[in-house]
């Protein structure tokens, strides 16, 4: 075990800091964080590259260092201790296991996606909120959806708060992000299907579509829902029928409604 590190000044303390606090950081450095060993294991699984490891002895006690130990005890991950006080400051979570890392984030593209037959594509237009993303994304990994893409993100797909909100399913599932142009144009190209999810006078119940083939399920915000540009490019709009005052869902939970209507369609 290395030295301890017991200041907030430590260079490599500092550096954690900017990589949480900036998304032009992450993007410069080619790196983001995961706290967590549930996080770090399921990215660990998915190949990503840990080039560091920040353990804080006290709160991973010595059934969690030993599970670090088995999962990067012969790799080139560097392993730097630190003390409680120091770990508490670059934490992001309350109550935290006292394991932070840093990772690369996996590079993908739309070309370089390998497609199904019938591929279930995610498709999320301008998303800001890192909580969102993460909990969409624990439901395509939940789904075996194809992959999640992010026309015209507000934040970064790596995020650390996504990482913890997907609980480590950032690496599970590709996530892409692209252009409404670029994605609209590629879905033509390959033969995908795309449904809007937005209250319009054209909009069907999501329970008529057929989502057996080539299907894209395409979200917007929760303060603006879907650009007038990329609603009346799909080619269905659809609903989800409400019963009560409200006339709307959270993007999370009415992506997972209609991401397991296709799941359901595809098993009948």
């Amino acid at each position: 075990m290395p030295d301890l590190i017991t200041s907030p000044q430590n260079p490599r303390i500092k550096n954690l800091l900017k990589l949480q606090q900036k998304s032009s950081e992450r993007r410069a450095q080619g790196l983001t964080i995961i706290e967590g060993l549930r996080e770090l294991t399921i990215a660990h699984g998915a190949g990503v590259v840990v080039p560091a490891l920040f353990v804080c002895a006290e709160l991973a006690g010595a059934e969690r260092q030993q599970q670090l130990r088995d999962l990067f005890g012969r790799g080139t991950t560097e392993w730097f201790e630190v003390s409680k006080a120091v770990f508490e400051k670059v934490a992001y979570r309350e109550g935290s296991d006292g394991v932070l890392a840093l990772a690369q984030p996996p590079k993908r593209t739309l070309d370089a996606l390998p497609l199904p037959a019938a591929p279930l594509l995610l498709v999320l237009e301008a998303v800001e909120k890192p909580g969102n993303l993460g909990a969409i994304l624990r439901t395509a990994d939940a789904a075996q959806a194809t992959a999640v893409i992010v026309c015209d993100p507000r934040t970064d797909l790596f995020n650390p708060n996504a990482i913890r909100s997907s609980i480590g399913c950032s690496f599970t599932v590709p996530t892409i992000a692209t252009t409404r142009d670029e994605l609209l144009a590629w879905c033509r190209h390959h033969g995908i299907r795309t449904y809007a999810a937005a209250l319009t006078e054209h909009a069907v119940p999501y329970t008529t579509c057929d989502f057996r083939g080539p299907t894209a399920l395409v979200m917007g915000t929760e303060a603006d829902g879907l650009t007038p540009a990329l609603l009346q490019a799909c080619d269905q709009t659809i609903i989800i029928p409400m019963r009560g005052a409200i006339d709307s869902l959270n993007v999370s939970t009415a992506t997972a409604i209609l991401t397991f209507e296709a799941v359901r369609q595809r098993e009948v």
